[in-house]
């Protein structure tokens, strides 16, 4: 389709300026036409000079540039510029939720250039309708934002590829290609390293089930930056509690650092957050996390998505799927990511950062 409209586009500008050059008896060079055409964002391919003699057929009649621009601001070709194009599957949420997911969908237009249809959806929206909704659109690729917009998209006919991004996909038995909202290890680890350059070990407790794809990746970060990662199983929350205290005590505080990685079994909020904040601050050992809400409670530091920049990247990958790149690409952790961290805690683990080093942040706690 845009092909066509290209080729409908290009055909017109030659019939007006075969109306000009009719006028005058002239021979036009149209290499300037089109450099001023792309530069006014027209559909027109390149071409380096195209010669059009006069005069024309005397039953063609020129097209005027206004007459084009009605045509072009008709909803039929509009819906034909959008065809086979990218649309945006996202929570139909309040805020503070609802400016992270159109943040994303900023950084998707950003990128391709190009207003997308969105579709907000709430929990039991009719995937089936929706899925028909978006065939006669003429979508290849959705991007599902959120675990509300991913489930949404359960059961879409193969034709539509869909991506994910914006949701915190925490396993690859899921068997859906995207972003996951949980941080590269490799940019936590570089970042704690920047920190703390006498650094030699990281602890982790984590629940296979839920976590072991992050752990495989965090083992390669590790080795990669001459790290050792000490990493400990726990499948309930009584058995993660002993192993948080019994590593926090015998850990080096010079040489240590505790991660807490996007687990509910292993990071529990009400219970197993309070007791591991407490034992690190007592025993003055740094601990981050890959939780930016930790921060404000104590962690050192922690890494955040930079939703616009999530946007952009989902769109490039989306580009690619209608492209022809319809490799299976496996989960990927973030890697589009902000900074956070506490100066209080900084200061208490003997970490003076001055005002340059502080600016390095993304966000500093507590709030001046």
């Amino acid at each position: 389709m845009k092909k066509i409209i290209n080729a409908l586009f290009a055909a017109a500008v030659l019939l007006i300026l075969a109306g000009a050059a009719q006028a005058t008896g002239s021979v036009l060079q149209f290499s300037a036409i089109a450099a001023t055409a792309a530069e006014t964002g027209m559909l027109i391919e390149p071409l380096d000079v195209v010669t059009i003699p006069a005069p024309l057929r005397p039953d063609v009649r020129p097209v005027t540039l206004a007459q084009l621009e009605d045509q072009l601001r008709r909803p039929e070709v509009q819906a034909s510029l959008n065809k086979g194009s990218i649309a945006v599957v996202y929570p139909n949420v309040e805020e503070p939720f609802r400016s992270a997911f159109l943040a994303m969908i900023q950084g998707i237009e950003d990128r391709i250039k190009l207003k997308v249809r969105s579709y907000p959806v709430d929990p039991k929206v009719d995937t089936v309708e929706l899925n028909n909704t978006l065939k006669r659109s003429g979508t290849k690729v959705v991007i599902a934002l959120g675990r509300q917009g991913l489930n949404a998209t359960a059961g879409f006919d193969r034709e539509i590829s869909v991506l994910a991004g914006g949701v915190l996909l925490l396993s690859e038995s899921e068997n859906v290609m995207g972003i996951s909202m949980t941080p590269d290890p490799a940019m936590l680890f570089s970042r704690l390293r920047a920190l703390l350059p006498e650094l030699r070990r990281i602890v982790v407790v984590y629940n296979p089930a839920k976590s072991d794809w992050l752990i495989k990746l965090a083992r390669e970060a590790a080795k990669a930056q001459n790290l050792e990662l000490s990493a400990h199983v726990a499948v309930d929350l009584a058995s993660a509690a002993k192993l948080y205290s019994q590593l926090i005590a015998s850990a080096d505080n010079r040489h240590d650092a505790v991660w807490l990685p996007h687990d509910s079994t292993t990071v529990e909020e009400s219970t197993i957050l309070p007791l591991v904040l407490r034992e690190s601050w007592n025993n003055n050992l740094p601990l981050f996390s890959s939780n930016v809400l930790h921060v404000k409670k104590g962690a050192l530091f922690a890494m955040v998505p930079d939703n616009v920049e999530l946007g952009r990247t989902l769109a490039a990958s989306a580009m690619g799927v209608i492209n022809g790149d319809v490799r299976r690409r496996p989960l990927v952790p973030l890697r589009e990511l902000q900074t956070a961290i506490n100066l209080r805690t900084a200061s208490h683990i003997g970490l003076n950062l001055g005002a340059l080093q502080q600016r390095s942040f993304d966000f500093v706690y507590p709030q001046p």
